[in-house]
């Protein structure tokens, strides 16, 4: 049996969703061990001048507590 936690992150990129998800996929996996998963909770974009400057994404992170 293990035991899950789930904890929220943001990651914000100026290139996309996408590169948002993957940064902050990445330093999850640098900061806890045992990363199983992660979801988007809320995507946002900043805008400067009529132009979108950065990408944001709220997620929700599942890793599983060692014994």
């Amino acid at each position: 049996m293990s035991i899950a936690r789930v904890t929220e992150i943001s990651a914000t990129s100026s290139k996309s969703f996408d590169d948002a998800v993957a940064q902050g996929v990445k330093r999850a996996n640098e900061t806890l061990r045992n990363v199983q998963s992660a979801w988007v909770k809320e995507q946002y974009v900043r805008v400067s001048d009529g132009n979108i400057d950065h990408y944001q994404v709220n997620m929700m992170v599942t890793f599983i507590l060692e014994d």
